[in-house]
Order: structure tokens, then sequence, then C-alpha cells
């Protein structure tokens, strides 16, 4: 195992009854790395991400961050451990302030928490309001703090769902489909914001929009059928033979050259 590398999976498999969504995958993403992860819909992309974040065991395999084995470790343990996540539906509160939907989430995975007592006595407190509207204005939306998430646009949303993840300073970021959802121009904006902070952390994202991510990671991993089929370079993985022939032509616009 290489000394950069952050996290790494050996053989994982989850099965549900008769149905195998992920087969036999072995992955790793050295520090740094934005890695982008396509395939057709059903090919056990989000349960790959689940597996990572442990929302789900493996039936098979072993998961490792930074050398140390996390197979078992619950899902708060690992945000706490700096793999954080996104979902491809927009998960946070309507009916809280953008801010506090940050400082809701602080107070959840802090170290510290000792349930409501904890909250009320310290959830204005200095360094996580800083960390907070600091997320806030990376993703570009610190002017709407103190707006109700229910009258944001669903592109803010989608802005806000980033800034909950980025405010708790991972080492791992994982994106389920950012751009689901959004406009056009919503898309360049969310893009150029996830582009400026892929610099900081190490990425993953999933994504049906391809030619929206090819600039953006270094690599990509073409999962189908619960398998992982190819990896490589961005444009040279969407000129293979079985990568064209299981995804290719879902997305006008491509070109296949190196």
């Amino acid at each position: 195992m290489a000394e950069r590398t952050l996290i790494e999976t050996k053989g994982v498999s989850k099965r549900f009854g008769s149905l195998t969504a992920v087969d036999n995958v072995t992955f790793r993403i050295d520090e740094g790395e934005a890695v982008g992860i396509i395939g057709p819909n059903g090919a056990g992309k989000t349960t790959f991400f689940n597996l990572l974040t442990g929302l789900f065991p493996p039936t098979e395999g072993r998961i490792y961050l930074s050398g140390k084995e996390i197979t078992k470790a619950p899902p708060y343990k690992r945000v706490m451990m700096g793999i954080v996540r996104t979902f491809q539906l927009v998960s946070v509160f309507d009916s809280l302030k953008a801010i506090d939907n940050l400082v809701l989430s602080h107070v959840k995975f802090s170290r510290q928490r000792s349930g409501m007592r904890f909250f009320l006595s310290s959830y204005r407190q200095q360094e996580i309001l800083a960390s907070c509207t600091e997320a806030l204005r990376t993703m570009g939306i610190a002017n709407k703090a103190e707006t109700m998430t229910s009258e944001l646009s669903y592109g803010d949303k989608r802005k806000l769902e980033i800034a909950i993840a980025l405010s708790l300073r991972p080492k791992l970021l994982l994106l389920d489909e950012p751009f689901a959802g959004l406009s056009d121009g919503e898309i360049a904006e969310v893009l150029d914001l996830i582009n400026r902070v892929k610099e900081t952390l190490t990425l993953i994202i999933i994504e049906h929009k391809i030619s929206r991510i090819v600039d953006l990671v270094g690599r990509l991993s073409v999962m189908h059928e619960g398998r992982l089929i190819a990896e490589g370079k961005p444009k040279e993985v969407l000129c293979d033979a079985l990568v064209r022939e299981v995804y290719w032509g879902k997305e006008e616009g491509l070109v296949c050259s190196v």
C-alpha cells in the first residue's frame, strides 16, 4: 500500500439477497486526487459510495483509510475521520436558516457532543460559526446565511449541501451527482466552485453528465453491473472499447480522442 494512499478497497462486494450490487471491487485513491466514477444506471456507483461511507456494510472485502482498516466503522465515525459525502437528492433542512444547517452538522459530529445541552450552549461558538461562514463563502452563498433554506433555489440548496460537507473539513469529499436537477447555468457555477475546492482535498465524484467532469478529474473509473471495468485518464477511458459498448452514446457532444 503506497504511503500516499488515502482510501482503498480490496475485493469489496455487496449483495442484497440474490442481487449483487457491487462485485469484487478493488479501488484506491491517493491524497489530492480527483476521481470520477461513471456508469449506466444500476451499475453500483451509489452502493459503492454507501460502502465507502459506512451506510452499508460490505458482504465481502475490506476498506482502509490511510492504511487503517475501517470496514466495520459506522458512518458517524467515518465523518469524524474525514470521509464526508453529499447525496443524489439534496439533503438539507428547509425549516432552518442556511447557516444553521451547517451548525447542526457540526454539533451532530462533534467529539464533544452531549445532546441538546451541548447544542443550546455551544452552537454559536465563534470557532464553529467561522468555519460554517467560510464554507458558505467558498460556495458563494455567504450572503444567504440568514435566509430560510426553504426560500433558496434548488441550485443554492445544492451549494448549501456542499458547503455543509466542506465545513466538516473533509479529507475525502464524495459528491453523488452534484449536477442533478440543475440548469446549465447552475451547473457551470457549481462546477467552477468544485474546481476551486478540489485543490484542497481528495475528491470522488459520481456523475452522469460525463462532459462536465472530463476536465475536472484526473482519473475516471467505470462501473458496470457492479464491477469496475475500466480505469485511467478520462479521454483514454472514454475511448475504451468495452466502455463504449456499455456507456458510449448516452450523452451527446462527446468526441473520442486522446
